[in-house]
């Protein structure tokens, strides 16, 4: 998954640096895109995915929900956990 979030997130700065040098090549310049920006954007972009994958992950693998509960007491009951 890891490897997933840093392929969509240097797919998108690719795409933003491409429409960058679309942009200069037609003269047009916008203070808030260049590569700093870009760079900070797909970093944000993968601490983001991290911490949802982080997240996520906690969350399946914990009995904190319903039913998570009524999961982990069947598990109990049959002798699996």
């Amino acid at each position: 998954m890891k490897d997933e979030i840093k392929e969509v997130a240097t797919l998108f700065g690719g795409f933003l640096t491409a429409i960058m040098g679309f942009l200069a090549t037609l003269n047009i310049k916008y203070v808030w895109l260049t590569e700093a920006s870009i760079s900070a954007l797909v970093t944000v972009i993968i601490a983001g995915g991290m911490l949802a994958v982080g997240i996520y992950a906690a969350w399946k693998n914990t009995y904190v929900s319903k039913k998570a509960k009524k999961q982990k007491e069947e598990l109990q009951r049959k002798g699996l956990k």
